[in-house]
């Protein structure tokens, strides 16, 4: 089942393949790169977006990709740190599969001591829904407490999207999601954001729907 695309983002993918030309990634990898350079009109983002593959004897649910989509299929639930990135998705999960969305920072009016909302909010999320998918495209504090329990989690989550922006914690967070072995789509360097997030899971969306027979 195919998407409707609008004609102006139609001609922009145009654009960015020809500016692209040959390139490594899949059809699916790409389909994804895309979508964050047409969010974004930064052709950087070929060198930064990392899927894990999982390991070579492993099987294709451990691919960051196939895990994603057999998920929003399976209508888990999406987890994002903030508003911004809930709101950039709302409308590609009302058209494709309606999983229940929730904003991590929305579940926590106060932080735990030491922690900040979003943080809060996130663990909260995880104690509930440990098989979800999880969007960070804003709060490093957010991907490193997700970090900090999946050595011991019994139940990993289905993908992490780890794409936050700025300066303080945000290597450090992509480094230390690095290191797990959940399957992820990682955003490498300071770049990211809320944009680049959302634009990560809407292209996930569409690439799950249209392989619905």
């Amino acid at each position: 089942m195919r998407l409707p695309i609008h004609p102006i983002m139609e001609q922009s993918f145009a654009v960015i393949d020809r500016e692209i030309g040959e390139h490594h990634f899949s059809p699916t990898e790409y389909s994804i790169v895309r979508r964050v350079i047409h969010s974004t009109a930064d052709f950087e983002f070929t060198q930064l977006v990392h899927f894990s593959q999982g390991a070579k004897d492993a099987t294709t649910s451990h691919c960051a990709i196939a895990s994603g989509i057999k998920a929003l299929q399976q209508r888990v639930p999406i987890i994002t740190d903030v508003g911004m990135v809930k709101q950039g998705v709302v409308g590609m999960v009302e058209k494709t599969f309606n999983n229940p969305l929730i904003a991590a920072v929305e579940l926590a009016p106060v932080a735990l001591p030491g922690k900040t909302r979003t943080e809060t909010g996130l663990l909260q999320c995880f104690e509930k829904f440990p098989n979800a998918i999880f969007v960070i495209g804003n709060a490093p504090t957010a991907l490193l407490a997700l970090c900090s329990q999946l050595s011991t989690a019994p139940i990993q989550p289905s993908l992490v999207i780890g794409a936050p922006v700025g300066f303080i914690s945000v290597l450090e967070s992509k480094a230390a999601l690095a290191q797990t072995p959940v399957p992820q789509i990682r955003v490498e360097g300071r770049k990211g954001g809320s944009a680049v997030a959302a634009a990560i899971l809407n292209a996930l969306l569409v690439l799950a729907w249209e392989a619905v027979d």
